[in-house]
């Protein structure tokens, strides 16, 4: 017998080959998940950021100023700059420039203003569970222009989110008092004009891109938070200092490094798995919210916000829409 050890086995060149490309799959869709995931993470601390501007006498105004004048450079390079080098991109027609300035005052300057004034009267966390209920407003609203019959899985996610959102709301009723209504309102319409505004989006990004039309909208509410600013007489010189750190740090945190994060991840992993991953946004922002700004929340809250999260996944990965919903980039 001999002692020698057994020769190991031979692969053929295809075996070989075909495990090569599967280990680079899964390390790229391994890459487009923790983007996403920290995508997730940066816009979960926008909620916070505004709560402490409030603390420190920022008006809501002026910290949108500052939030989306710091931002603008950073998507006005995004906007024109063009995926061949030394080439710039074709100029927008009258029709598409149209659409842009409307898509973006609608879905970034008016969802961000009542986004923010909704937050002087609510909870940084139910703030984010109403916004996330956006993916449900798309289907209701296509299904109504587009008479199209909701299934029994749209119905349930529908019956899901929205019993969550009362849950929560009922919690938050208790603890916060007569305010909530008013600021769960403001919030609520932030999420129904980001909702029209995906509506909108989808027949332009095809166009467009995603990276390039989502900047030109970004200026077009850039350019509507300023005008608001110089005719509400907003203070943008002379703010404390710490205002103006927090709205660099929200400009850049919570809206550019985001916004970049997700674009990249969903091009890597698709937007279905990205709208399942960005259920982690709601609970980031709890946790967030109770170590930085001390909101407590109640075993009913919690419960809301697993019927939210699971309510406006099921909405988003499924049909009438031939594609899942975006995760939402919260510019808002």
């Amino acid at each position: 017998m001999s002692s020698e050890p057994a020769a190991p086995e031979a692969r053929s060149p295809s075996e070989s080959g075909s495990r090569e490309p599967a280990t680079g799959v899964a390390r790229t869709r391994l890459v487009g998940a923790l983007l996403v995931f920290a995508s997730s993470i940066a816009f979960s601390t926008k909620a916070i950021l505004v709560k402490l501007a409030y603390r420190q006498g920022i008006d809501s105004v002026s910290l949108l100023a500052l939030r989306f004048g710091f931002a603008a450079p950073f998507f006005a390079y995004a906007a024109f700059a063009s995926p061949q080098r030394g080439k710039l991109p074709s100029p927008l027609t009258r029709r598409e420039g149209t659409a842009i300035i409307a898509l973006g005052v609608v879905g970034y300057y008016l969802a961000s203003l009542s986004d923010f004034i909704g937050l002087r009267y609510i909870s940084a966390g139910l703030e984010r569970l109403i916004l996330f209920v956006y993916p449900t407003l798309v289907v209701v609203i296509e299904a109504g222009l587009f008479k199209v019959r909701l299934g029994r899985r749209q119905k349930l996610a529908l019956f899901l989110t929205y019993a969550g959102i009362v849950l929560a709301f009922r919690g938050e009723l208790g603890s916060l008092g007569s305010d909530v209504p008013r600021g769960a309102l403001w919030v609520f319409v932030s999420a129904l004009t980001y909702a029209i505004y995906l509506l909108g989006a989808g027949r332009m990004v095809p166009q467009l891109g995603s990276q390039r039309f989502t900047a030109l909208a970004l200026l077009s509410a850039t350019a509507a938070v300023l005008v608001h600013a110089q005719l509400s007489s907003a203070r943008i010189l002379g703010l404390p200092s710490i205002g103006y750190g927090i709205g660099l740090v929200m400009a850049l945190l919570a809206t550019v490094l985001p916004a970049f994060l997700l674009t990249r991840g969903i091009e890597l992993i698709g937007s279905g798995p990205a709208a399942i991953i960005s259920t982690v946004g709601p609970v980031s922002t709890i946790l967030l919210a109770y170590l930085f700004l001390g909101e407590a929340i109640s075993p009913t809250e919690f419960l809301g916000t697993a019927l939210v999260i699971i309510g406006a996944t099921l909405v988003a990965s499924s049909p009438p829409r031939a594609k899942p919903l975006p995760p939402a980039p919260e510019a808002a």
